[in-house]
């Protein structure tokens, strides 16, 4: 009996076996039929080479780029997609968009960001938003209102940070919501960012991963957690509608229906776009800030000059006064310390477009015609 049970799983281990190799097999069959593709493996049907890639992060890219050369195939985060890690190529690529281009952003990204958020239209509509988002960064809401929020926010959310040790990590991302957060919503912040948070950090998680809608996954979480943010901001919208008293925050730029206003959005657009200022803003904002201390510990001649500079400006000032433009103008060394960080800490080190047409990528630098559906990852190393 036990002679036989050994047999069985045997044979079950062989054909389990014999079945990966001949999916795999096939999946490299089918898409090595495409004329024009470049080199590169494919991995399972549907899931590709998700794992890997979210597995191993930038080292996937590397040990791809080792076998395959710069410019290689692959399927990840449920398309199949063509890496591209040439300078001259990627050059040629962002120079002709539109021409058979367009952002081509991760279905599942797409999906918990909202349909109408702005990485997912395309011509007129694109142009709307973009002027949209746009004009809550004028100059004039800078000077009067984003700066002054940021200055009160920052020293205030600080305060709590003195005599403990913390988790650098974890605080400058709360910092980066919490600021976000305070800048789109004003004063209202306090009351949700409680339920808020929890339910962002598992939409940010669902936008990278696999667009199968199955319990347990990180897309169904990132999913449900979108229904619970648009729930949060639908109320406030409403909330604000039924009291007609004016606010002067992003939210309240984004829903004047004034004629003064060239960008009138319905609720669905309105949400769509404060989920997408929070989420282009967490991970770079927070991962900058928490390389920007590290590199400063590791730097205290660099740490002691910035120090100065900001002693020296708020010498001129009274305790409570908050920075204004003309401060931020005179932080030569400020600025310089932020365009080293960001150039040390790439924080976006790619950007993704797909293909709406058969196309051939400029013959002079690579005889190759993408097939409709495939995606470009521009990597920038």
């Amino acid at each position: 009996m036990a002679v036989l049970f050994v047999a069985v799983l045997v044979l079950l281990l062989l054909v389990l076996c014999l079945s990966s190799a001949l999916l795999l097999r096939w999946n490299e069959v089918r898409f090595s039929k495409k004329k024009g593709l470049p080199p590169g493996t494919m991995g399972w049907p549907i899931f590709g080479e998700t794992t890997e890639f979210l597995k191993q992060g930038p080292n996937f890219m590397k040990n791809q780029r080792a076998r395959y050369g710069s410019f290689f195939k692959s399927h990840i985060l449920g398309c199949p997609t063509v890496v591209s890690m040439d300078p001259d190529v990627n050059r040629y690529i962002l120079m002709n968009e539109g021409k058979g281009l367009v952002p081509g952003y991760p279905q599942s990204m797409l999906d918990i960001l909202g349909k109408c958020n702005i990485a997912a239209v395309h011509g007129s509509t694109h142009k709307y938003m973009r002027g949209a988002l746009l004009s809550l960064i004028s100059p004039t809401m800078i000077r009067h209102h984003l700066l002054p929020t940021i200055d009160h926010f920052i020293r205030t959310h600080l305060c709590n940070w003195d005599s403990q040790i913390i988790d650098i990590q974890l605080k400058t991302k709360e910092m980066a919501l919490l600021s976000s957060l305070k800048q789109i919503v004003g004063p209202e912040s306090g009351s949700i960012s409680g339920a808020f948070m929890p339910e962002f950090f598992k939409l940010v998680l669902g936008t990278l991963s696999l667009p199968i809608d199955v319990p347990g996954t990180s897309y169904r979480r990132g999913f449900q957690a979108r229904k619970s943010i648009v729930s949060i901001l639908r109320q406030l919208i409403v909330k604000r509608k039924e009291s007609k008293e004016s606010h002067l925050d992003m939210l309240g730029y984004l829903m004047n229906t004034e004629e003064s206003n060239r960008y009138k959005l319905s609720d669905d657009e309105i949400i769509d776009q404060v989920i997408t200022i929070l989420y282009s803003g967490y991970e770079t904002v927070s991962t900058t800030s928490m390389m920007a201390i590290k590199y400063l510990h590791d730097h205290p001649k660099v740490l002691q000059q910035l120090r100065e500079e900001h002693l020296a400006i708020r010498a001129r000032k009274k305790p409570e006064d908050p920075l204004d433009m003309d401060d931020l103008k005179s932080m030569r060394f400020t600025r310089a310390v932020i365009f080293e960080t960001s150039r040390l800490a790439t924080i976006v080190n790619g950007v993704l477009r797909k293909t709406t047409q058969e196309m051939e990528i400029n013959g002079e630098l690579l005889l190759f015609k993408c097939n409709v559906n495939f995606r470009f990852y521009l990597l920038f190393w």
